[in-house]
């Protein structure tokens, strides 16, 4: 329902304000960003990518068409395994916040 949506939508934005305003957000990314690079998914990203523009062409693609064409595959492709810790660092957060 729309209520729910509003509702989930506001918890968002205030966990969202906790992390950036206690500096934890900060750690948070700097942290996925190390794992994502130790387990080589910036570097297959990377891979697609050249891929996107070799089959598009380089004078074809504009950047907000490679980012569009390569969010969806990257918000894919994350592990699970680093998705769970990553939610379950933000709950010990929250818990002890």
């Amino acid at each position: 329902s729309l209520d729910r949506s509003v509702l989930d939508a506001q918890v968002r934005a205030s966990v969202n304000q906790k992390l950036e305003e206690s500096g934890e957000k900060e750690k948070l990314k700097e942290l996925l960003r190390k794992k994502l690079i130790e387990r080589g998914w910036r570097d297959e990203l990377k891979e697609y990518c050249k891929e996107v523009i070799k089959s598009k062409g380089l004078e074809q693609i504009s950047v907000e068409d490679l980012v569009s064409e390569i969010t969806p595959r990257g918000r894919a492709t994350i592990p699970d395994d680093i998705k769970a810790d990553l939610l379950e660092r933000i709950r010990k957060f929250l818990a002890s916040n």
